[in-house]
């Protein structure tokens, strides 16, 4: 792996002309076929195998024409103080509304209040339920700009008017200025990592390259593949920070290279050789966590898995071809401001903010093995509180009209009203199937927690029933998946009395069923990609026990970070200070998200720390010497590189909507903790406890692993360094 790589990066420095043409070929051609790609029409959130969905799916099969996910908004007409909806003026401006709603291009049907009688008992509010021939994501800007214009009029007229619903999603996901942030902040930490423009761009720039070729590529295979333009949310999130990251350790090692006489050249494939390995590898790991995603069943999760995970490959070789390219057009300007102006290259000092932590944990490795046990083990005990769920208009801001639509109805109508559930009937073959749904409906309306049911809907083969079920309390209140249950649990008994079959559905009920199918994936998710990812560290580091001991320590990390999410965004504590409008349920996908994506991200810092580590124990340093060694030589790009991580993640917590804000959050002090904690403090502690155990293999074992050589071992021998020379950086301009 080593030779090849190292083979690879001279010839990528020698041809670097060719290089560099063929990725600014390719970033064309796949941003010419993105302009020209149609996008991919919306498939909507599916998760098989799931009540809930079975019941959309026959709703769809037994209503044609009437999609289960088509958009709606559900316009809410609020009287002013001490008047009345059904007053003659505010009434006939109430119907002036509907109306106006109605002869919009794509609107199917809007309900009149009066007429569907969804006047509060006070008669204060009023709700028009508006429904579109299309699902939310298809809206056009004119449909948006209608429905906006005609809640605009009903204003006018002294009306208090808000609106919700799926109509009102304008499909925006994290925009440009998270991005913006983050690449900020990582350029900042570049230059005074490298204190060279230079050296600090590079990075910068290869990472663009690399996030423009992956996004342009999945525009353009968006409708084969049936990619949203959501899908590559995390493909570009992750495709920007690996790629910065990844280019980093290859810039760091061929600077560190330079500093010991090496050619330009010379270190060019050195640096591919070694940190290009690690770079390799640490990518396969992310690829296994983000690919395993498909495990859990969600194939909206799956594509967005396999996007990153395609975004990442691009980084890596972003890293070992384009990366040393460009330091064949600039050997020198990537090299420390000193050495340019001296003429000379110097060698690092042996000791450095490295070296003296390394020392110190040595030193004292009980202490510090405990305090960060017990500190991560304490942030993680409120998970055990952890609620799942999906956040919905009562999470966003109160400066949005969603939100003060939700409280309007909620305070009109009680706090159920927001989460109806959709019991479905099937009553084919049922000689009395209006009989029958009646039966359900009246079983349902008596169940504990029920406060109404609409008339039942029939199909047009009367086969076919839909009846909405309002509960007492809120949509994310545990009591609602309480109700949800006892109406299923007494299904059986309704089944058996009318001969017809009935199945919840619902918003509502597909967010319990949703976090109950991710909760039942999570056990064997974890299974799948730490087994994996702890087969592929024993090749790297042909070590049983640090392999385990990565593992380990991701998963305290992850629990501890999942912890600190359940603090802010669950309990409520510091959550003014992000923003955070409404605690509540955490995002059902959020266990998923973290596990998967820092799972590989913590193997990328085992992997460059460790292998420095492995590196210098093979070259013949003793156990504890290979502890400072690798701190020495990568202590400060790791901590460069989880700041530039902490910052791209961090730079979403200022997003309004809530979800992309608890991702932001929990993925950036998720990678805060497994740096500085876990792979800082706790792995050299582990390893100073262990000493040369850590290294061990079984005999059988080391015979049968293949042998990758990640530390450069053939290369130090093939490859004698010539002595430092004033004359090196004249020899490299020429």
């Amino acid at each position: 792996m080593a030779t090849f790589l190292y083979r690879l990066g001279r010839l990528a420095f020698r041809r670097r002309w060719y290089v560099a043409l063929v990725w600014a070929a390719v970033l064309a051609a796949v941003g010419l076929g993105a302009l020209k790609a149609p996008g991919a029409a919306d498939e909507g959130f599916a998760m098989p195998g799931i009540e809930s969905q079975k019941a959309f799916d026959l709703m769809e099969e037994r209503f044609p024409g009437a999609t289960a996910d088509s958009a709606t908004a559900r316009v809410v007409f609020v009287a002013p103080g001490g008047e009345k909806v059904t007053a003659a003026d505010n009434r006939k401006a109430v119907e002036e509304a509907v109306a106006e709603l109605g002869d919009g291009s794509q609107v199917a049907s809007v309900v009149d209040p009066f007429q569907a009688k969804t006047v509060s008992r006070d008669g204060t509010t009023a709700y028009a339920t508006v429904t579109y021939k299309v699902a939310s994501n298809d809206l056009t800007d004119a449909g948006r700009s209608h429905l906006e214009r005609a809640l605009d009029g009903a204003r006018d007229s002294g009306l208090t008017v808000e609106a919700g619903g799926s109509a009102m999603d304008d499909g925006g996901g994290a925009g440009g200025a998270a991005e913006v942030i983050g690449m900020a902040i990582a350029a900042v930490v570049l230059l005074v990592t490298f204190g060279s423009l230079a050296a600090a761009g590079l990075p910068l720039l290869t990472a663009v390259v690399g996030v423009g070729v992956s996004m342009a590529t999945i525009l353009v295979l968006s409708e084969a593949l049936g990619l949203s333009t959501t899908t590559g949310t995390l493909a570009m999130m992750l495709g920007l920070a690996v790629g910065i990251d990844y280019a980093l350790f290859v810039v760091s090692r061929y600077r560190e290279e330079r500093a010991k006489g090496r050619t330009p050249q010379e270190a060019a494939g050195l640096a591919a050789g070694t940190a290009g390995s690690a770079v390799v590898f640490a990518g396969l790991t992310v690829v296994i966590a983000l690919a395993g995603l498909s495990v859990v069943g969600i194939p909206m999760l799956t594509k967005m898995g396999l996007a990153a995970a395609g975004a990442v490959v691009v980084a890596v070789f972003i890293a070992l071809t384009l990366v040393p390219a460009f330091l064949g057009f600039w050997p020198n300007a990537v090299l420390p401001r000193r050495a340019r102006r001296k003429g000379r290259i110097e060698e690092s000092a042996d000791s450095n903010g490295g070296t003296r932590w390394a020392r110190f944990v040595l030193r004292r490795p009980i202490p510090v093995l405990l305090l960060g046990v017990v500190g991560l083990g304490a942030l993680a005990v409120p998970m055990t509180q952890l609620q799942l769920g999906m956040p919905g208009d009562e999470a966003k801001a109160t400066s949005t009209t969603e939100r003060r639509a939700y409280d309007a109805l909620a305070e009109a109508f009680g706090p159920g009203f927001n989460g109806p559930l959709t019991v479905v009937v099937d009553a084919k073959g049922d000689s009395d199937a209006k009989g029958a749904v009646t039966t359900v409906s009246e079983e349902i309306a008596g169940t504990e927690g029920v406060v109404s049911v609409s008339p039942a809907r029939f199909n047009e083969a009367g086969d076919t029933a839909v009846f909405s079920v309002v509960p007492s309390t809120a949509p994310t209140d545990e009591k609602t998946k309480d109700l949800v249950t006892t109406i299923r649990d007494e299904r059986p008994a309704t089944e058996a009395e009318t001969g017809a079959t009935f199945e919840v559905t619902g918003t509502t009920a597909m967010n319990i069923d949703i976090a109950a199918k991710v909760q039942a994936a999570l056990v064997p998710y974890l299974i799948v990609v730490v087994g994996l990812a702890v087969v592929l560290l024993l090749v790297v580091f042909r070590s049983l026990l640090v392999p385990l001991k990565a593992a380990a320590g991701f998963l305290l990390s992850v629990l501890a970070s999942l912890g600190a999410v359940v603090v802010v965004f669950q309990q409520g504590h510091g959550a003014d200070l992000l923003g955070v409008e409404q605690t509540g349920p955490i995002m059902s996908l959020m266990p998923i998200f973290l596990v998967g994506i820092v799972f590989g991200l913590a193997m990328d810092y085992e992997v460059f720390l460790v292998s420095r580590m492995r590196e210098a124990y093979v070259h013949g340093e003793s156990a504890s010497q290979a502890v400072t060694s690798g701190f020495r030589h990568s202590v400060r790009v790791v901590v460069a590189a989880a700041l530039i991580m902490i910052a791209v993640f961090a730079g979403f917590i200022g997003e309004s909507d809530s979800m992309i804000k608890m991702i932001g959050f929990g993925l950036a002090s998720a990678v805060l903790l497994d740096a500085f904690v876990v792979r800082m403090a706790i792995v050299p502690a582990v390893l100073a406890l262990l000493g040369d155990k850590a290294w061990w293999l079984p005999k059988w074992l080391d015979r049968i692993l293949p042998r990758v050589d990640v530390e450069g071992e053939a290369l130090s021998r093939g490859s004698e360094a010539p002595d430092p020379a004033p004359a090196d950086l004249e020899a490299a301009r020429t």
